[in-house]
């Protein structure tokens, strides 16, 4: 059953100027092993993470360090959710959650389908 979904577009200049304008954006933004990635794919993650929190129905108390993209060997994305974000997935129900990433010309953009059997906190299916 989905519980929710959730979609965000980045603009990738405006992303990559914000990143430059504050170094210290990128730590606070993106885990060790997501920093290794270029700017371009640091914005889809960005995107993703942002696409996350809303198809969770808000943020909480995560972190953006509570949700890592990660990439399997065929370059396919999925979250790594620790802390309060696995806390949080684990309190709505949701036992699975689907990431697309997609980047264009001038835009990453990032859809968000969270996926259980429980429709609300302590509520059956």
């Amino acid at each position: 059953m989905i519980l929710g979904v959730g979609v965000d577009i980045v603009d990738l200049q405006r992303f990559a100027r914000s990143l430059e304008r504050t170094p210290a954006l990128t730590a606070r933004l993106f885990t060790i092993r997501e920093r290794e990635n270029t700017v371009t794919s640091l914005a889809g993650r960005f995107a993703a993470k942002e696409a996350l929190i809303k198809a969770f129905g808000g943020s909480g108390t995560m972190t953006w360090h509570d949700m890592e993209v990660v990439t399997n060997e065929l370059g396919a994305p999925s979250f790594v959710l620790t802390g309060p974000a696995a806390a949080m997935a684990n309190a709505r129900g949701i036992t699975s959650t689907h990431v697309s990433i997609s980047h264009d010309a001038n835009a990453a953009v990032a859809f968000v389908v969270a996926e259980g059997s429980v429709v609300a906190e302590g509520g059956a299916a």
